[in-house]
């Protein structure tokens, strides 16, 4: 019975389009036998060719007050960048507005105007193709307008739009208790995808704008990021749900069934979630961070989403870190975008050496290297204890950064420990044992 039916409704089709052509080639023989017809096509003519000269003449004046002056980014140089690739459309909207023009005086000299009007609509086919060819750059847009906006408005220009668009009305599909027609689908497909990248571009704007404010926090600028995509796509799926003539109630449905989701199994996304709110608003931890976990995990912060942190170690792996770790467990920040650190080289001297030279002659060599602060406090070297074989010195510095592979400041300092130390002429011993052998050693003395 499906067979039959679908048999059915592809004759009708089929009926139809033969009705189409037939009705175009009865147009066509008309016009080509009608002298009314002939002089609309003159005037069509008259209108292209006047557009393409008031073009050639209009155009270097517009690309004066067009274009932006060299070098500059801000967001009105932006828009008149884009409103010189605009330039290639005059010729047809000029041919449009002057054939529009002469409507009126041509319906009123021979009572018709269809070849007008169908000369009108082919002017607007023309520019539709020249804004596809050469003023979208975008691969997704260029797609959609190659697939979409020029087919509509080739079936406009032959005048067979509201049919076609009237048989896909009247065309439903049954999903269960859901019915809807194949035009609402199309349009909600077409909708959504240009809602959806209009999204797509508006967050990107947006933080790169917010990226850019350097008087707010690195956390405050994450934050609102965050916050900027969540009201950008939630406007689009709103907007995409009126236009597609879905019932707003229904999202409190879908709000429930989300919320017994939360409860039921998605207990740790929503936590990871909040925490991430967390830590965006406090700023206590954030982008650039150095930071070691509870559980031994340690790197810098490369990126903060809405569920993790993803750390960077100085070997280059990335871990991907739950935000709830960092609200529920000991974390340890070394940095707060490069702010000062201490670190301590330890070493030792001989028992022979006057130890009370050994403080200055260390803290001048470590002071000298030029990544060691003298604020907040310079290098201290100390006497840490008096050992078996020598005696234990440590030297404190502070250097503004992390010594976490990249940058390496414990090698540099005991570098210059050493040569400091020979340069004095101060031994640094290697352990010393001494072995007593008590009674006879056989086969000695004998």
């Amino acid at each position: 019975m499906n067979g039959v039916t679908q048999m059915a409704e592809q004759s009708e089709m089929a009926a139809r389009v033969m009705a189409w052509v037939g009705q175009a080639q009865d147009i066509a023989g008309g016009w080509i036998s009608s002298p009314a017809a002939w002089s609309q096509f003159a005037v069509l003519a008259l209108a292209f060719v006047a557009a393409v000269l008031v073009n050639k003449r209009l155009l270097p004046v517009l690309v004066r007050l067009i274009a932006p002056p060299e070098g500059r980014e801000t967001l009105v140089a932006t828009a008149r960048r884009f409103g010189l690739k605009l330039l290639p459309l005059p010729v047809p909207v000029l041919a449009y507005a002057f054939t529009a023009g002469g409507e009126a005086f041509t319906r009123s000299l021979f009572g018709s105007g269809d070849v007008i009007a169908f000369g009108k609509r082919l002017f607007l086919l023309l520019a539709a193709r020249l804004l596809v060819r050469d003023v979208l750059t975008d691969p997704f847009l260029r797609l959609l307008g190659r697939f979409v906006l020029i087919p509509v408005a080739a079936l406009y220009a032959f005048g067979v739009l509201d049919d076609i668009t009237a048989q896909l009305d009247a065309t439903v599909i049954a999903l269960g208790n859901i019915k809807f027609s194949v035009l609402a689908l199309i349009r909600g497909v077409i909708a959504g995808s240009l809602l959806f990248w209009l999204g797509s571009w508006s967050n990107r704007q947006s933080a790169t704008y917010i990226a850019k404010q350097e008087v707010l926090r690195p956390a405050t600028r994450v934050l609102a990021v965050k916050l900027a995509e969540i009201a950008i796509f939630g406007a689009a799926f709103l907007l995409l749900m009126s236009i597609m003539g879905i019932d707003l109630t229904a999202i409190a449905v879908l709000g429930g069934a989300f919320g017994v989701g939360i409860g039921l199994g998605l207990q740790q996304i929503a936590a990871n979630f909040v925490s991430g709110m967390i830590l965006l608003l406090e700023g206590q931890t954030t982008v650039g961070d150095y930071v070691e976990l509870d559980g031994g995990e340690k790197g810098t912060i490369v990126k903060m989403t809405a569920r993790a942190c993803i750390l960077e170690t100085f070997d280059g792996r990335w871990i991907v870190v739950p935000n709830e770790h960092f609200i529920t467990t000991r974390v340890v920040n070394y940095s707060d975008q490069g702010s000062a650190n201490r670190y301590e080289a330890v070493f030792s001297v001989s028992y022979d050496t006057d130890i009370n030279r050994v403080p200055a002659i260390i803290e001048a060599a470590v002071g000298a290297l030029p990544f060691v602060l003298a604020v907040p406090d310079g290098p201290d070297c100390e006497l840490k204890g008096f050992g078996e074989s020598a005696v234990d010195f440590g030297v404190e510095y502070w250097v503004n950064g992390i010594d976490d592979g990249r940058h390496k400041y414990a090698s540099p300092v005991l570098f210059a420990i050493w040569n400091a130390l020979k340069a004095a002429g101060i031994e640094m011993p290697f352990p010393h044992r001494v072995v007593q052998i008590k009674g006879a050693v056989p086969g000695v003395g004998a």
